[in-house]
């Protein structure tokens, strides 16, 4: 059973709570990818400079005309990552009627509130995996967190992805094994299968966890652990990137590259349910669609 809500004040402080930490982890992972940026050395990216975050605030208009939030938007394009964004909203009002009949808890009214960060890299160097990362917090008559991280490999099968999707799955266990023990089990298992593409009949990486409306009913426990999602996300990212960085590269793997990125178009323009929100709440279509990579070819 969804757990009430407590009191109106209590609501606020949980808000405002979660808001400062999505903000907060922002800024922590926009310093570590520019740092990587600054520490790649000379090679094939020679004449291109570091890249740095660039921010855009934008303010939103509920399906009535109030006001109803807004976001940052923080884009990068530099040599190590061609374009990441990695953004952070909060936004409320009331669902338009024809879409508060799929949201928990809209009630009647369809008010609602969310806050969130969401993020998406895609590599220059084709032999260094893409990666998303999302978490949020929603209330309506009730209150839950959703969220995850996958890595998207540009080859599945060789040793390197291999290795890579060992350390990112292992990190993101620990984080669910210290807050519970059926978690990674169940989240890898959604993640499997929500990050799938069924009209290809192939999966858009090697996959993660992913979880939503999370109310065990102790909600400091469930921000606790979406807190730890988002750590163990900036702990193993961040090495990961690292060591496959400075791998030379052929134009033949650069060509692979633009077309396996075609599946993550594909994938979030059909099926990403974070897209299908900001599009149905007014949200600013740049960012929702900050996760589109900046080239991209189908065969």
């Amino acid at each position: 059973m969804p757990t009430p809500l407590p009191s109106p004040d209590i609501v606020a402080d949980r808000q405002a709570r979660a808001r400062a930490w999505f903000e907060s982890l922002r800024d922590r992972i926009c310093a570590a990818f520019e740092a990587i940026e600054d520490d790649l050395a000379e090679g094939p990216h020679q004449g291109l400079s570091p890249g740095r975050f660039e921010r855009k605030a934008w303010d939103r208009a509920n399906h009535d005309g109030a006001p109803g939030g807004g976001g940052v938007m923080s884009v990068m394009r530099g040599r190590v990552f061609e374009k990441v964004g990695v953004n952070v909203s909060t936004v409320h009002g009331s669902f338009s009627p024809e879409f508060r009949a799929s949201m928990p808890g809209a009630g009647d009214t369809g008010a609602f509130w969310a806050s969130g960060i969401s993020l998406v890299a895609h590599m220059r160097n084709p032999l260094v995996p893409a990666v998303h990362m999302n978490t949020r917090h929603l209330t309506t008559q009730i209150a839950w967190f959703g969220g995850g991280a996958d890595l998207t490999p540009m080859f599945l099968d060789s040793p390197e992805t291999e290795e890579d999707k060992a350390e990112f799955h292992a990190e993101l266990k620990a984080a669910c094994d210290a807050h519970g023990a059926d978690y990674y089990e169940r989240f890898k298992e959604w993640c499997d299968r929500y990050f799938f593409l069924p009209h290809r009949n192939e999966p858009r990486g090697v996959g993660g966890i992913f979880y939503d409306n999370l109310d065990t009913g102790d909600w400091e426990a469930d921000f606790a652990f979406t807190k730890a999602v988002g750590q163990a996300f900036l702990d193993v990212y961040p090495r990961i990137v690292r060591r496959r960085m400075h791998t030379p590269w052929t134009p033949a793997q650069r060509e692979h590259q633009l077309v396996r990125r075609g599946r993550y178009v594909e994938f979030n323009l059909i099926h990403d349910r974070g897209t299908l929100f900001g599009l149905k709440t007014g949200g600013n279509i740049e960012a929702i669609l900050m996760s589109l990579p900046p080239e991209v070819k189908w065969p």
